[in-house]
């Protein structure tokens, strides 16, 4: 699995948490500690999601543009990571001689896509503001005292 799923949900609650929703890449990439680069190229996924707008000139940025409560974490999966739970490389030889290195990587390629419908089973009970609510949970926690 790729990291882009995780980039991509913490610039969206970054935008949710923002009283204006909008943020520059350079801001939502200090608070990811990613590059803007990066930030720029996971925005422009979710922008053709839907997920965001964008706002161009001085002053401008990306803004959200989805309801956090009616968004899933499993939405946000598939436009950006869906189908990376298998790696890239997957050991064994269909050509050998071996029952085991010519089968393996089938069978791992099965417990991979069972793997990936379960995740994105759970991730569709979730959504961006159950992030938010996670988020708030976590300070609350740390600083008991604060309101």
């Amino acid at each position: 699995m790729n990291s882009e799923f995780t980039v991509a949900v913490h610039s969206l609650a970054l935008l949710a948490y923002l009283p204006d929703h909008m943020a520059s890449s350079e801001r939502i990439a200090r608070n990811v500690a990613t590059n803007p680069t990066r930030i720029r190229k996971i925005m422009s996924t979710l922008r053709k999601h839907g997920f965001v707008k964008t706002k161009e000139g001085i002053g401008g940025g990306y803004i959200l543009n989805c309801v956090p409560n009616e968004v899933t974490l499993a939405q946000i999966y598939r436009a950006l990571s869906g189908g990376t739970l298998k790696p890239h490389w997957c050991s064994g030889n269909p050509e050998e001689d071996c029952l085991v290195s010519a089968n393996i990587q089938a069978v791992m390629d099965h417990f991979f896509f069972e793997a990936e419908q379960h995740y994105e089973a759970y991730l569709e009970q979730n959504t961006l503001q159950t992030v938010l609510d996670r988020i708030r949970k976590c300070q609350q926690q740390q600083n008991p005292l604060q309101v």
